[in-house]
């Protein structure tokens, strides 16, 4: 990969040779990987066991998680704040693997819609929850800093499974509740 950053900066008109920039090749390297962390993980391995007997089939949230990541198209960051919540069916899982979950897709290159629907889609799957919703609201680089530079535009999507989906009293509710 340094090899790569190296020649991005010559066909960008950079000299890498010049103090500035002697490192950066190394430093872009370890930044991409943390960046892209998200494709040596996977959802077993983040969740680790952290799934809990429950007798509970209320509505369980966790708002405001903050999230970053990459557009596949332009390769520019996009970030944001992601909602999740879900009706458990007899498990719960730990709060923070549920940030975890979030990460674990966030860094990796992605659009949004995509982003949205993984996160809601491991949830349901490694709970079968009885309802998982999910609504990411975030900012676009490339729509800012390049593009048509609408410096305040949001995008947000949602991502509605099971009872989030079939019954409009529970996807209100987790709206609501959401902001």
């Amino acid at each position: 990969m340094q090899e790569l950053i190296h020649e991005l900066l010559v066909k960008i008109g950079e000299n890498p040779e010049r103090e500035g920039l002697i490192k950066t090749p190394e430093r872009v390297e370890r930044s991409w990987k943390f960046l892209t962390r998200g494709y040596t993980q996977d959802l077993n391995t983040v969740v680790n066991g952290a799934l809990f007997e429950a007798e509970s089939d209320d509505m369980v949230i966790v708002k405001d998680i903050e999230f970053f990541s990459m557009c596949e198209h332009h390769l520019l960051p996009f970030f944001g704040r992601c909602h999740v919540g879900y009706i458990p069916n007899g498990k719960i899982i730990g709060v923070s693997k549920v940030a975890r979950i979030v990460d674990m897709f966030a860094r990796r290159l992605q659009v949004q819609e995509r982003l949205t629907r993984e996160i809601s889609s491991a949830l349901e799957e490694i709970l079968g929850a009885h309802g998982v919703g999910v609504v990411m609201e975030a900012r676009h680089l490339c729509m800012q800093m390049r593009g048509v530079e609408k410096q305040n535009s949001v995008m947000t999507t949602s991502s509605m499974l099971g009872s989030f989906r079939r019954e409009l009293a529970t996807r209100n509710e987790f709206t609501r509740l959401i902001r």
